[in-house]
């Protein structure tokens, strides 16, 4: 940040990318008056026209995925080889499914007949929401929130990170070609005082967060003079649970990858991982191997598969990590010279993977957000659901068996918002995303996903003297 300015400086070489100049007093007046009076209209706008809309968004965007996918990579540094599918595969599903599903969850809940009186419930829209979203994943974090807000019959103001302030301007495109009225969707950026105060103001309605622990409690504490919903999707700390009934080769390789990919920096990705003591050295072995095959560098190039984190002090902060684990008695398994574009002083981090790790360090209990993972023998059952537990966080968690039965039974014990078997690191739409603990609370997705956008409104109307 500088001065009145944003700065989006790329973790590939190191350059200024974007530069945006922050809204003004005026400018955040501005929307928020015209967000209101949009709202207004909109509510009345039929929902059938509200979700041919938000399926045009995503045939857009989707018709765009290459061009958008590259400013992506530019912007936060995940390769060139993925950033498109952010928006061809999870984005599109998602607002296909929310779409598909509003006129049965937005539904009146009509009650038993009851003579001379007609009585239903109402979800009536909140009004402005506000959406902050991340950086990491800025299309899929912030499309939960966005478009089934816009699908109640809401305005959206879109406060994007200053690493991906493109996304923001992208969706303000979309939405002006296919047809969204004006001033129904809107972008700011914003400095964190000049949230604060949007937050407070009390033309909003609700505000939906997706980010760290202590931005969670910055927003929370900006909402609390008000009366309004806050949906905080925060960290995580993930584990999985690999059995010994586990088959090893699909456990490793969607291990591996629900670990390393977008190097690590997700709030889902696997950050702990708990072996049976009879598959451990196997499992170890496999998992050693198959990250050996990542080819870190420009994520530019297509034949890169482990970019750059998305600044230097991020990757800094995992490089603590890793040295206070190791001091105390953890070992790392891989060379990182064998990954030649890792180098310290910059975002380009090896992947690494710790054995002989614990609880009493940090990289097993804090969030890592990097492409490296400890993994702990245990004895059974007990004991990895103890360690699976043992966290401050509950977002999602993961086992991995061939028993369907031990899996549920493991499940309902695990302290976690989504409970996997034999998978990780993906949300399905029809699934309510949500979070225990530090990883936040609130919902969104499914048709539970539609709730935080409303309010409930009662009709009892006497029909007959």
């Amino acid at each position: 940040m500088a001065g009145e300015w944003q700065q989006t400086i790329s973790p590939v070489d190191g350059r200024l990318y974007v530069e945006r100049r922050l809204a003004t007093g005026g400018e955040i007046e501005q929307a928020l008056t015209t967000a209101v009076r949009a709202q207004a209209e909109w509510r009345r706008v039929p929902l059938a026209e509200r979700v041919a809309v938000s399926l045009r968004l995503a045939e857009w965007l989707v018709e765009r995925a290459d061009r958008l996918g590259e400013e992506l990579t530019w912007q936060m540094g995940r390769p060139i080889s993925a950033s498109p599918s952010e928006l061809r595969r999870g984005f599109q599903e998602r607002v296909r499914y929310m779409a598909g599903i509003a006129e049965e969850s937005l539904a009146d809940h009509r009650l038993e007949p009851k003579a001379g009186f007609d009585r239903f419930i109402r979800q009536e829209p909140v009004g402005v929401v506000l959406v902050l979203a991340p950086w990491n994943y800025p299309w899929l974090a912030s499309v939960n929130a966005v478009v089934p807000a816009l699908l109640a019959g809401n305005s959206v103001l879109l406060k994007m990170a200053p690493q991906t302030p493109l996304v923001a301007e992208a969706y303000a495109e979309a939405f002006r070609a296919v047809g969204l009225p004006e001033g129904v969707f809107q972008y700011l950026h914003l400095d964190h005082p000049q949230v604060a105060s949007v937050i407070e103001d009390p033309r909003i309605g609700f505000v939906a967060f997706t980010g760290s622990v202590a931005g969670g409690h910055a927003v929370q504490q900006a909402a609390a003079s008000r009366f309004i919903g806050t949906g905080l999707e925060l960290g995580g700390k993930d584990p999985a649970y690999v059995r010994a009934d586990a088959v090893l080769e699909p456990t490793v390789e969607n291990l591996v990858d629900g670990a390393m990919f977008n190097s690590g920096q997700s709030c889902c990705a696997i950050e702990r991982i708990y072996v049976h003591q009879n598959l451990y050295e196997p499992f170890v072995e496999a998992f050693v191997e198959l990250t050996r095959q990542y080819r870190l560098g420009d994520p530019t190039d297509p034949a890169t598969t482990l970019g750059p984190l998305v600044r230097t002090e991020a990757a800094d902060k995992v490089r603590a990590q890793l040295r206070e684990a190791m001091a105390r008695g953890a070992r790392p398994l891989l060379d990182p010279a064998s990954f030649s574009a890792a180098r310290e002083g910059t975002p380009y981090l090896a992947p690494q993977v710790l054995v002989g790790v614990d609880h009493s360090m940090s990289l097993m209990t804090e969030e890592t957000f990097g492409p490296v993972i400890g993994v702990m023998s245990v004895r059974d059952d007990e004991e990895a659901i103890r360690w699976m537990n043992d966290s401050r966080y509950g977002l999602t968690a993961s086992v991995w068996t061939a028993d369907p039965e031990a899996a549920l039974a493991i499940g309902d014990r695990v302290e976690a918002g989504t409970w996997y078997m034999n998978r990780c690191d993906y949300l399905d739409p029809a699934l309510a995303w949500t979070g225990l603990k530090d990883s936040g609370r609130g919902c969104t997705l499914s048709r539970f996903g539609f709730q935080p956008f409303t309010r409930l409104k009662s009709y009892h109307l006497r029909t007959q003297w």
